[in-house]
């Protein structure tokens, strides 16, 4: 098995690429929407994220269609963690091992991969604003976002002020650099395509 590893815009989160699926396709046949396992606790149903927090000084494991992003304790080296981590995944997934269980994530907001507000909710124009912004947030900005070990998920639009609520995963969670995505690289480019929109902001 081939996993390639590449640094992400967080210093202390490395992506963990390998040559199969890791979750795969959602069940809409687009990359399946990533999962969050801030910590060693919260990955009690998903055995993989489990593997890598057995290695020392991993403080959170983000799963994604083919890609574990892997962050680490601040005062630890890649160096000497690298190794294990990838052991860790090879072993697991050469293993046919779960990912995940079936029912892991039934609470679809411990996952961040739904929608805070569903689609059915908006009606008329509001929903057409929405399903462009869904649409543009797919098929251009979750590519990129992925390239860089992450994920990220519409949440909600406000029609009354114009902004729209996305919520970041992955090695974009606490970047530095995440601000800026979202200010300069995807609030201009939903501005550009969908006038409705007046501003992005980051929920958690």
């Amino acid at each position: 098995m081939y996993i390639e590893t590449e640094e992400t815009p967080n210093p202390q989160s490395l992506k963990f690429t390998a040559d199969r699926a890791v979750l795969g396709l959602g069940p809409d046949g687009r990359p399946a929407v990533g999962r969050d396992y801030p910590n060693r606790d919260s990955a009690g149903r998903a055995p993989l994220a489990q593997a890598v927090f057995e290695v020392d000084g991993v403080m959170g494991v983000f799963l994604g269609p083919d890609f574990v992003t892997v962050t680490k304790d601040e005062a630890l080296d890649w160096a000497h963690m690298k190794p294990a981590v990838i052991g860790a995944i090879a072993d697991h997934l050469a293993a046919g091992a779960p990912i995940v269980l079936a029912d892991d994530g039934a609470d679809a907001e411990e996952r961040h991969d739904t929608p805070a507000t569903s689609l059915e909710e908006y009606e008329g124009e509001d929903r057409e604003v929405v399903e462009q912004i869904i649409e543009l947030i797919d098929t251009r900005v979750r590519p990129a976002v992925a390239a860089d070990g992450g994920d990220i998920v519409f949440k909600h639009y406000e029609p009354r002020t114009g902004v729209v609520f996305l919520s970041l995963h992955g090695s974009c969670q606490g970047c530095p650099s995440s601000t800026m995505t979202l200010k300069a690289g995807i609030e201009n480019m939903l501005k550009h395509y969908v006038p409705e929109v007046v501003k992005v902001e980051p929920v958690v």
